[in-house]
């Protein structure tokens, strides 16, 4: 009966040891962990939240959230990781994070709850809304000048869908013209092909700063839309999610945001809104 006891209490530690195995990394870590690679999804010409710079780097505000992210799954794993950055637009960036190509959307892209039935959102980091960009000396200071007009939109935006509500509210005939991009949008606008580009308003401002004569060109209008920005990461994958979560709410609590937001911001001359401020103290969570 001696060497009961003791037999015993080994098998009580290996029950006890087998839900650590079984409970072991899945879904984005486990993907993460085998490769040593994170895949990051960019925007090419969202300034300043995710644009290429004269290297042909991914560089901006969104682009700087993410490597607290990438830092965070490192430390959680334990060891260095590599970084691969994959391209993407408002067509393709859904899908591709949805299909397991990405694992972090970092870009200019609005969290609603119709793209939730795909997705998952890490807390908000910027509110917008969807403004028009005309040329000065156009005449069109808001949506109801648009009639007889031509307008880039670019596909699969909330931007798109809230413009073709309004200008069928209001019975306008207003031509639209797809575009693949902001920079696409923004080259049609310069080149005369259309009289206007929409798009989020602080986005529009960038472009307007990256143009080659941003004297000529203003944002007008009432805002079309309530658009919250956020970093996209997969669905039913809490484990991931709370890792992107926890380095949200140290930046949020220490006030690092504030220097992250100042450097992409700060040249635009655009301050942090009250409800921004908000959402960066309500996201401060505890650890």
């Amino acid at each position: 009966m001696k060497l009961l006891k003791p037999l015993m209490a080994t098998a009580l530690a290996a029950s006890l040891a087998v839900p650590a195995i079984v409970q072991g990394r899945t879904g984005t870590l486990a993907k993460i962990d085998a490769s040593g690679e994170i895949v990051i999804g960019h925007r090419e010409s969202s300034v300043p939240f995710a644009y290429l710079d004269k290297d042909q780097k991914p560089v901006g505000y969104s682009i700087d959230l993410c490597m607290k992210i990438v830092e965070a799954v490192s430390a959680e794993l334990g060891k260095a990781l590599s970084i691969k950055y994959v391209p993407v637009n408002p067509k393709t960036r859904i899908a591709l994070m949805a299909n397991g190509t990405i694992d972090l959307e970092c870009g200019s892209t609005t969290n609603n709850l119709t793209r939730q039935e795909q997705v998952e959102y890490l807390p908000t980091t910027f509110i917008t809304g969807t403004k028009l960009l005309v040329r000065k000396d156009s005449g069109i200071s808001s949506i109801a000048d648009l009639d007889g007009k031509a307008i880039a939109l670019a596909q699969g935006t909330t931007n798109e869908r809230a413009v073709k509500a309004a200008v069928e509210k209001l019975g306008l005939d207003v031509k639209v013209l797809p575009v693949r991009d902001h920079a696409e949008g923004m080259l049609s606008l310069e080149t005369d092909r259309v009289d206007v580009y929409s798009t989020d308003h602080i986005l529009l401002y960038g472009l307007i700063a990256k143009s080659k004569s941003p004297e000529k060109y203003a944002v007008v209008g009432d805002f079309l839309s309530f658009d919250p920005y956020a970093i996209m990461v997969r669905r039913d994958d809490s484990a991931f999610e709370l890792i992107g979560k926890k380095a949200f709410a140290e930046i949020f609590r220490s006030g690092e945001i504030n220097a992250i937001y100042e450097k992409w911001f700060g040249p635009l001359g655009v301050e942090q809104t009250d409800l921004l401020k908000a959402a960066f103290q309500i996201n401060a969570l505890p650890e």
